[in-house]
């Protein structure tokens, strides 16, 4: 995958392992979720999931698609998961479009006892709806280090920084602060994922210093810029519905 390439909204009726062994993806879903995939790291897709993709710079795109009625997963919403050599492996073979029915029911079996769901802290944005407040937030999505402040941005779009304010609170239920900061810390995980240093990562997204960024990444996930991506030991976990793990916030991100 080119630099840029996307893949617009789209769904599929069986399940989908989406995974890049080369370069960074991104995977939205009409939900707002938003899941970076460097090579560590897989997306399942359920089946009929709406969903778009993209390439974070030069990317090689791998899926694996299941039918549902073969399948053991239960897993009713998008879930990453951890790709170890041996999977890694496996979803070259599945992607083979050649392969015949009964090596691909067995290489399968396999592939379903091997993946392994991460329980961790997705960072999401929802944009709010009021016009002007979301012209304000497409210019942040595109340059999330500009430093403007509300009553700026309310001279630019035409509206009170009052207005904007109770804009970006009733829409998305977020202060805009908070707002700004979640759209920071969404937008750093693809260069912690091609292991930028993380001080380098923090000014790129606008903060001044590295121990801010730190304190408002971890505050939001529960870990460090430095382990957000870092390939778990091995445990053993359901396949039944995956339930998100409620990560509370600690303090209020820094702005």
């Amino acid at each position: 995958m080119p630099v840029g390439t996307r893949f617009e909204w789209h769904a599929h009726r069986a399940h989908q392992l989406a995974w890049s062994p080369e370069g960074v993806l991104v995977v939205l879903t009409e939900s707002g979720h938003s899941h970076v995939l460097p090579p560590s790291r897989a997306l399942w897709i359920p089946a009929g999931t709406v969903h778009e993709t993209r390439a974070s710079g030069a990317a090689v795109l791998r899926s694996v698609y299941l039918e549902p009625r073969r399948c053991p997963i239960q897993w009713d919403t998008p879930t990453p998961v951890a790709v170890s050599p041996l999977l890694g492996e496996l979803i070259h073979h599945l992607d083979d479009r050649e392969l015949g029915a009964n090596e691909r029911s067995r290489a399968e079996a396999v592939l379903f006892d091997l993946l392994l769901p991460l329980r961790i802290a997705t960072i999401d944005v929802r944009p709010p709806s009021d016009p002007r407040a979301r012209d304000v937030a497409e210019a942040l999505l595109a340059d999330p280090a500009d430093a403007r402040t509300l009553h700026e941005w309310g001279r630019a779009v035409g509206a009170s920084s009052r207005t904007l304010a109770r804009a970006f609170l009733g829409d998305t239920g977020l202060s805009f602060g908070r707002w700004r900061t979640l759209v920071r810390l969404q937008a750093s995980l693809p260069y912690l994922a091609k292991q930028m240093p993380v001080s380098a990562v923090a000014r790129r997204v606008g903060y001044r210093t590295t121990s801010a960024y730190v304190a408002a990444f971890r505050a939001h996930t529960g870990v460090t810029p430095g382990r957000y991506f870092q390939l778990p030991t091995r445990m053993s976990l359901p396949h039944g519905p995956a339930s998100a793990i409620p990560v509370e916030d600690l303090t209020e991100p820094v702005h």
